[in-house]
């Protein structure tokens, strides 16, 4: 059981093919791209997404769908707008073992990464696997924890596949809160961003982050999720470091939106993914569709989408009725 896929050549792709290799196993890096895929086999670094990490020469890099194809564990590691086109290329395969590691809510049909992985493997148990990864911190071996989660099947084995002395796995049954903390926090992150763009302090980001995990948890309860979820690695943990961290793609984006920039003048500034943008828009239409109070993120939606100035959102916010501090 040593033969592993790696679907995505980003940043957290590229990430997850080093720390499998690390332990021996026989690992495919899988990229979208013939012509990106031959320039990362013969640089052996991932400039684009990971640079100055290099590539070990035993991992395999193709853009090839069948070489891809018959391995014990393969994890889908495609920015969401992207992965049911990217899942599709890989429908009727033999792909042993699912796994998510895409953290995204598709727009229109509304749907978790690993259901829309589900929609082309029926019948099968597809797992999640999130919280707090920056890219560079785990190719670089520092220390980092993680969740891996599914609804019908215990997920020991993938988190036995991915544990090492500086990567930590647990496990969770509740893969709707895991999924959704994984997604929604980027949407928070970018309102972070924001503030720090603006030139606030402390006191701003930690209201954001608290608040902001409240509505996470909010939507996650009336969506089904186990609260305590929230308060993990996939909830409080991965918003944490999406927040504050310097290499936070969504924390970046927002921060130059608070700048007085235009979102779609700073989205053509990077070829990486901004989940937050697009989840933003789906994240709004859950909150219709289950009735939940989001403020942070539906002014998040509302800059980027509506032309909302950062300022004027900012103060709807903070002028809003007083209320009770909770989580409903």
């Amino acid at each position: 059981m040593g033969r592993i896929s790696i679907i995505g050549d980003g940043g957290w792709g590229t990430s997850l093919a080093i720390l499998l290799n690390s332990k021996g196993l026989e690992v495919t890096l899988w990229s979208a791209f013939p012509e990106y895929a031959r320039e990362l086999k013969a640089r052996r670094e991932n400039v684009k997404f990971l640079k100055g990490i290099g590539i070990p020469e035993k991992i395999n890099i193709t853009s090839d769908v069948a070489q891809a194809a018959g391995a014990d564990f393969t994890f889908f590691v495609v920015p969401c707008e992207h992965l049911r086109s990217v899942v599709s290329r890989f429908a009727g395969l033999e792909l042993g073992r699912l796994i998510s590691a895409t953290k995204g809510i598709e727009n229109g049909s509304l749907k978790r990464a690993s259901e829309v992985i589900g929609e082309y493997f029926p019948g099968r148990d597809v797992c999640a696997l999130s919280g707090p990864t920056i890219s560079g911190e785990v190719a670089r071996g520092m220390p980092t924890a993680v969740v891996v989660a599914s609804a019908e099947a215990e997920c020991q084995d993938v988190a036995s596949i991915l544990m090492t002395e500086t990567f930590r796995v647990y496990t969770s049954s509740d893969i709707l809160g895991v999924e959704l903390g994984g997604a929604v926090k980027n949407v928070i992150a970018i309102a972070s961003g924001i503030s720090d763009g603006m030139g606030f302090g402390t006191n701003t980001k930690a209201g954001i982050l608290t608040r902001g995990l409240a509505e996470i948890t909010r939507l996650g309860v009336a969506m089904g999720a186990e609260s305590d979820t929230f308060r993990g690695l996939s909830g409080l943990g991965d918003l944490a470091t999406t927040c504050m961290s310097g290499e936070s793609r969504n924390r970046w984006f927002g921060e130059q939106i608070g700048k007085g920039r235009d979102a779609s003048s700073v989205r053509k500034e990077t070829e990486m993914a901004i989940e937050g943008e697009k989840t933003s828009g789906a994240v709004n239409c859950l909150a219709e569709k289950f009735q939940v109070d989001m403020p942070i993120a539906r002014k998040v939606y509302e800059v980027i989408y509506g032309n909302v100035d950062p300022a004027t959102a900012v103060r709807e916010l903070m002028t809003r009725g007083a209320k009770r501090e909770d989580y409903s």
